[in-house]
């Protein structure tokens, strides 16, 4: 495989992640993980597929308690990767990444822009497709979850 071609595969990835999370598709979203992948987010870490699918069919009702649209109710929340820093060394890679998300939940429903962060991941190729092994979320805006001072791609290359 290119450099290219894993990179192409490892965005999509990210980006039926993304989908499955934003739409609510627990099976979906597990599948974006090895067997044994960690999830390591705002709500605590999830050890393999099974637990991250808990994780995900959860989310729904957690997120909604927190972001809410302007009549109350549970806002729509769609992420988006912007930055991708990937490194790829055969069947294994790396990616340093920002994301933010858009809600519903600004005066009128407009869009409003309440959280953003980076995403540190380590991947794996599994019988030719590329998989989260751990996907760790630090959320700028909630204390003890932030990414720190320092550029997160230096502390990614140097390991």
């Amino acid at each position: 495989m290119s450099y290219a071609a894993d990179r192409a595969e490892i965005e999509d990835l990210m980006a039926r992640y993304l989908f499955a999370m934003d739409y609510h598709d627990a099976d979906g979203y597990a599948e974006c993980f090895t067997e044994d992948g960690e999830l390591d987010w705002a709500m605590g870490v999830a050890r393999g597929r099974e637990a991250i699918r808990a994780e995900a069919l959860s989310f729904k009702e957690r997120i909604g308690e927190i972001f809410k649209d302007s009549s109350g109710a549970a806002a729509k929340l769609r992420h988006v990767v912007a930055h991708k820093a990937i490194r790829v060394d055969g069947d294994r890679a790396w990616n340093t990444g920002f994301w933010f998300e858009m809600t519903n939940g600004g005066p009128d429903g407009s869009i409003a822009l309440p959280s953003f962060g980076i995403y540190e991941d380590d991947l794996v190729r599994v019988d030719a497709r590329w998989l989260f092994r751990r996907r760790k979320i630090y959320n700028e805006f909630l204390p003890g979850r932030e990414s720190g001072p320092a550029n997160p791609v230096v502390a990614m290359d140097a390991a």
